[in-house]
């Protein structure tokens, strides 16, 4: 039987170690992480991961199956991703559609470090739970016409040229890939397209619809 010093002791050191995490990504972070963590595990789950576009889908709906699993998290990076990804495994999901990356830029994060932080994403799911299919869906454009998030939409080349080499990876490596930049941005533009936005970054209802109708064709009915 454990004394009770050494279960105070291992009750203070789990506490700072939720503690930090919180300190590190955020209260919000903390909420959502402990309520993934909670809630039940299905079998074949179809997990949307990401950050707060991701977080702001109503998936299950969207897409009309309940297997469907919102984990985003707004304000997330690739590095709070790869902290969390026990959580998504540990269902052994049957797809994980991903979404990540803008965040890390507007923090002054390295292009490189961005794409490498991608991959390592998808080549821990894979190694986690071999069976699921990982989609990675390129970053999406940005506009800066509506004078908001400005160190999210000076980012375009960054983001141009990291969703260039995910494409080729997933090529080298047999991941998926979904290019949702090109169907986002306005045809003469590397611009979002202003009628799926309302502030350069986050997506209105019309761009979930569209993000739907390219991702469907990917994912087995009920």
């Amino acid at each position: 039987m454990k004394s009770p010093s050494f279960l105070v002791l291992a009750f203070v050191f789990y506490s700072l170690i939720s503690i930090g995490q919180e300190n590190k990504f955020g209260t919000y972070y903390n909420q959502r992480l402990t309520l993934f963590e909670k809630l039940p595990d299905t079998k074949g789950e179809i997990i949307f991961l990401g950050n707060s576009i991701t977080d702001g889908g109503e998936w299950c709906e969207l897409l009309g199956n309940p297997k469907a699993k919102n984990r985003g998290i707004s304000g997330d990076t690739t590095e709070g991703v790869l902290f969390r990804l026990n959580e998504v495994t540990r269902s052994k999901p049957k797809m994980v559609f991903l979404l990540i990356g803008i965040n890390d830029l507007s923090r002054g994060v390295s292009k490189d470090t961005v794409n490498h932080n991608i991959c390592r994403i998808a080549d821990r799911i894979r190694k986690d739970s071999p069976k699921t299919k990982v989609f990675i869906q390129s970053i999406l454009p940005v506009s800066d016409t509506f004078g908001l998030f400005k160190n999210h939409t000076n980012k375009t080349d960054d983001v141009i040229w990291i969703n260039s080499q995910l494409k080729t990876w997933c090529d080298k490596e047999n991941v998926g890939f979904v290019d949702l930049y090109s169907r986002f941005k306005i045809a003469d533009s590397e611009r979002l397209n202003p009628q799926l936005t309302n502030d350069g970054l986050h997506l209105t209802g019309d761009g979930y619809l569209l993000w739907i109708e390219i991702i469907k064709p990917l994912v087995p009915s009920k």
